[in-house]
């Protein structure tokens, strides 16, 4: 069965509380860099949490966007890599081949968005801090591009246990760590080729947004407008 997947993000609900980006590096192996390296802007969060204030006086409010890869369906980044390390899935992601990367940047280079990094070194961790380390998962090597796959290794997983049983997916069964952990439930994540998914109506939600919609890269990464008057 095909899948199309793709998430939306309600700007009313987040609270900038970081807990997607904990989630994100928990589940997929991802490094903390440190003080030193993230002054050099390279930190290495696939997924990380813009603020903005709406206004500059003592009772401003912030709104907060949190920023994953965009998934688009005509990725900027894709037709650039000169050795096919990042293509277009089936399920429509833009999916990663880590050990076929040599690193020249330059999808990063073509991304409007920001939302990759690059791995400067091979990172180590320390023993007890290796037994978190998930086994579904590579631990990247130095020297090339990662950014975020909405955990891809989740939905295999689910994908093969629904097969096995001789069944379709069910809505909501596929949860990325950033959807599962959001507290207040900010994040939806959902297959876009069943109409009567979650994410298929939020889809078509009057609020909707994308992200440098003008561009055409068709983001399966949505944003829900906060009402008036809503805010933290």
């Amino acid at each position: 069965m095909k899948h199309r997947w793709g998430m939306a993000i309600d700007l009313d609900r987040c609270t900038g509380c970081g807990a997607c980006v904990v989630a994100c590096s928990a589940e997929n192996n991802i490094p903390v860099v440190g003080e030193d390296e993230a002054g050099k802007g390279r930190l290495m969060h696939w997924i990380r949490v813009n603020r903005y204030w709406e206004e500059e006086n003592p009772g401003a409010r912030a709104t907060y966007l949190p920023v994953p890869c965009m998934q688009c369906q005509r990725a900027p980044c894709e037709i650039v890599c000169p050795v096919y390390a990042t293509y277009h899935s089936e399920d429509g992601l833009n999916a990663m081949v880590y050990n076929r990367c040599i690193g020249t940047r330059y999808c990063a280079n073509n991304c409007p968005y920001s939302v990759r990094v690059f791995n400067w070194y091979d990172h180590k961790w320390e023993k007890p801090l290796d037994e978190q380390l998930s086994p579904d998962i590579s631990v990247r090597s130095r020297g090339v591009m990662e950014k975020c796959t909405f955990c891809v290794q989740r939905i295999r997983r689910v994908k093969d246990q629904a097969a096995s049983e001789g069944r379709k997916i069910r809505d909501g069964e596929v949860q990325p760590a950033c959807v599962q952990t959001c507290p207040p439930g900010a994040l939806v994540f959902g297959d876009l080729e069943d109409p009567e998914s979650a994410i298929s109506r939020l889809f078509k939600d009057p609020r909707r947004f994308r992200i440098f919609e003008h561009l055409g890269t068709e983001p399966h990464v949505v944003y829900l407008k906060r009402r008036k008057g809503a805010g933290a």
